[in-house]
C-alpha cells in the first residue's frame, strides 16, 4: 500500500526557534518514515508582511539547511522552495476566484495581524490562507502537520477543496481533502517573556524565544532572564503559573523525560536551581543540530542539489494537479 503524503512548510523570516522545532519540525522527523513527505520553504508567504529583500534568499537557504540539520531524511522527504514552482501562484489565483471574500475576512490570524499593520495591511495578508490552501492541494496531501493556530487555515483548505469539487468536479473530484496532524505535547511552545503568548518569530523581542542557532551564552542569558514567579516548587498545569508550565514543558521535551519524571524531579526546585538545568539541557540538545547546520552551509553545492532535486519531484506533482484544476474550470490545455 502506498504511503500517505504529508506537506508542510516554514517561512524564511529569520531564524527558526524552539517553537518551530518542538511544535513542528521534530514531529516531522519522528514520523517521516511513515509517510511520503514534501517539506517546503514558504517564501511567498514571507512577503505578506514587511520583509527585508536583502536577506530573503539567504534566509531561505538557512531554513532549508536547518530542515536537514534537524533530521529530515532525503530517503523519506523532498525539500524545495515554494517560489521555485510557479504552480503555487497560479493555483492560488484560480482558487481565489471561487473563495468567498467573507471566508477570508473571518480568519482569526488576519484580524490579529491586520490590527498590527493598520493602514498598511496588504491584500496578500488577507489572501494568505488561499495560498496555503494551494500549497497543500497541489500535492494532494493526505496529512498536514499544523499547530493549533493553523487549524482554522486547514479547515478553510478543506472548505475550498470541497467547494471546487462540488462546483467543477462533482463526478470525479480533483482535489483531496487533507486531515491535520497535531501532536498534543509541545504543539504550542510559549514565549519566554509571557507564558500566555505563543513563541513567535514576529515578536519584536529576541529575548522571547530561543533560536536554534543561538550560542550557548545567548541561551543561558535568555533563560536566566526569562519571566518566572516567586513561588518555590515547580508544577505543571497551574493556570496561575503559565510560565512555570511552559518552562517545565520545554525541559520535558528537550530532555526526553516523561511528564511524570519531570514533575517528580522539579517539584521541590526553585528557579535558581531549575534555570541552569534548563539552559544546560537546551544547549546540549541543540549542539548536534548546530554542528550539522554548519557542515551543510559549508557545502552550498550540496544544498543546491537537494533543493533542485526536491523541486523537480514536487513540480511534477504540482503541474499534474494544476492541469486537472484548469481542465475542470474549462481552460484549454497547452499542446
Amino acid at each position: 500500500m502506498a504511503k500517505q503524503r504529508v506537506l508542510s512548510g516554514v517561512q524564511p523570516t529569520g531564524n527558526l526557534h524552539l517553537g518551530n522545532y518542538l511544535g513542528a519540525i521534530r514531529n516531522w522527523v519522528e514520523a517521516q518514515s511513515e509517510y511520503e513527505n514534501f517539506f517546503c520553504v514558504v517564501d511567498l508567504h514571507a512577503i505578506t508582511v514587511p520583509h527585508n529583500p536583502a536577506t530573503l534568499a539567504a534566509d531561505t537557504y538557512t531554513i532549508a539547511a536547518l530542515y536537514l540539520a534537524c533530521g529530515i531524511d532525503l530517503e523519506y522527504a523532498n525539500i524545495f522552495v515554494q517560489s521555485h514552482i510557479c504552480a503555487h501562484s497560479e493555483l492560488t489565483w484560480l482558487l481565489n476566484c471561487i473563495t468567498p471574500l467573507n471566508w477570508l475576512q473571518d480568519m482569526i490570524q488576519f484580524k490579529e495581524k491586520a490590527i498590527k499593520q493598520g493602514e498598511n495591511v496588504n491584500t496578500g495578508l488577507l489572501d494568505y490562507p488561499v495560498l496555503m490552501a494551494a500549497d497543500i492541494l497541489l500535492y494532494q496531501a493526505d496529512k498536514v502537520p499544523v499547530g493549533e493556530d493553523q487549524k482554522q487555515h486547514l479547515e478553510l483548505t478543506r472548505d475550498i477543496a470541497a467547494r471546487f469539487n462540488y462546483q467543477f468536479a462533482r463526478e470525479n473530484p480533483v482535489l483531496k481533502l487533507p486531515d491535520p496532524l497535531i501532536r498534543k505535547e509541545g504543539a504550542r511552545v510559549m514565549s519566554l517573556t509571557d507564558g500566555t503568548r505563543k513563541m513567535s518569530k514576529s515578536d519584536p523581542s529576541d529575548a522571547s524565544r530561543i533560536n536554534l542557532l543561538d550560542t550557548p551564552e545567548q541561551i543561558q542569558q535568555k533563560i536566566k532572564r526569562c519571566k518566572t514567579d516567586p513561588i518555590k516548587g515547580l508544577r505543571f498545569d497551574d493556570p496561575e503559573r503559565p510560565e512555570c508550565h511552559n518552562l517545565l514543558t520545554l525541559y520535558m521535551l528537550l530532555s526526553g523525560k516523561s511528564k511524570a519524571e519531570v514533575a517528580a524531579e522539579c517539584q521541590d526546585m526553585g528557579w535558581g536551581q531549575f534555570k541552569p538545568l534548563l539552559a544546560e539541557t537546551a544547549i546540549a540538545h541543540l549542539k548536534p543540530i548546530q554542528d550539522k547546520y554548519q557542515e551543510i552551509m559549508n557545502d552550498k553545492g550540496y544544498l543546491e542539489s537537494v533543493l533542485r532535486s526536491g523541486r523537480e519531484k514536487a513540480e511534477a506533482i504540482a503541474i499534474s494537479t494544476l492541469n486537472k484544476v484548469k481542465s475542470s474550470l474549462g481552460y484549454s490545455m497547452p499542446v
